[in-house]
């Protein structure tokens, strides 16, 4: 009889091990990971934000930074050379880099099939001589012939990839493609084929187009770190060539109200409908007498009335 090992509960290694970024709130380091999304929906630009980036050590879309900037290697399967150049030049030049001084190792095979074991080991022991920080494969669909709906045959090859990153201890990043139509669901919910790509990625990133302008919402998902809000990203001319950017949503902040009787008003304002006493105390944050006590005067001053089901602004 093989028993297996155990240990007292009390007697884990206590605490997490500290979380480290390859870029700062965007891909977490070491991370195996999708950017994903629709068709024409910037995810190769994305993509190529990243490489620009992780190989100048510059901030990523001129906002998240590189702590530990290195080699990138990059399989652009569905542009031709002189679209990735012409591509990655104008996104160093808007990162304020020249493309000549930046470690971007592109692989020009025109096929690499990573449900071949002679491919798989190709990779593997180009990735051994260059030892590259990052590693970026676009796109999944020119990577295989086998079925994406089909987790007995995405796993393998997922798996492949995991253990690449293990063993030569680098991020990888796969660009993948979203169902169609599939804007309205879950962002890694919507990934085209199996369910393995969502739960394979300890970072992911997510494109997709808001309603039918320019602007493109920017998902972040990680397994062991908070997700940052959405991103609403463009694309913009960069010199003779093109980049994303960050579109900042600078909207003036509604004054805040001071006083006690200023924040019950702007609720119940805010609300367009009674509110029970426990829904105002949460807007107002203050100790229940307090608020009984102001929301009475508020009464006597014909301002609020007090209803059997809660409160309401007066007229």
């Amino acid at each position: 009889m093989t028993l297996l090992p155990v240990e007292p509960a009390w007697r884990l290694a206590d605490g997490a091990a500290e979380l480290r970024w390859l870029i700062t709130d965007l891909w977490s380091h070491e991370a195996v990971g999708i950017v994903g999304g629709e068709p024409k929906c910037c995810k190769s630009f994305l993509a190529l934000e990243l490489a620009i980036a992780v190989a100048a050590g510059v901030p990523c879309l001129r906002r998240y930074v590189v702590p530990d900037p290195g080699r990138v290697l990059l399989y652009a399967a569905e542009d031709s050379p002189a679209t990735v150049r012409r591509r990655l030049e104008g996104i160093a030049a808007a990162a304020g880099v020249d493309l000549t001084d930046v470690d971007i190792q592109v692989i020009t095979t025109p096929s690499l099939r990573l449900d071949l074991e002679a491919d798989q080991r190709n990779l593997a022991d180009t990735v051994a001589n260059l030892k590259p920080r990052l590693l970026i494969l676009d796109s999944f669909v020119r990577l295989h012939r086998i079925d994406e709906n089909a987790s007995r045959e995405v796993g393998p090859l997922l798996g492949y990839l995991r253990e690449l990153q293990r063993r030569h201890g680098l991020a990888v990043l796969v660009v993948h493609h979203a169902k169609k139509g599939g804007g309205c669901t879950r962002a890694g919910q919507a990934l085209r084929g199996s369910s393995e790509f969502h739960a394979w990625g300890d970072s992911n990133l997510y494109l997709r187009r808001e309603g039918e302008g320019d602007h493109l919402i920017l998902t972040v998902e990680h397994r062991a770190a908070a997700s940052p809000r959405p991103i609403k990203l463009e694309l913009v001319q960069a010199g003779e060539a093109l980049a994303l950017k960050i579109v900042d949503r600078c909207q003036p902040a509604a004054p805040m109200p001071h006083s006690l009787d200023e924040r019950i008003t702007a609720a119940l304002a805010g609300a367009h409908r009674t509110l029970l006493f426990a829904e105002l105390r949460s807007h107002c944050r203050v100790r229940a007498a307090t608020l009984y006590q102001r929301l009475a005067a508020l009464a006597a001053a014909g301002r609020v009335i007090k209803a059997a089901d809660g409160y309401r602004l007066a007229g």
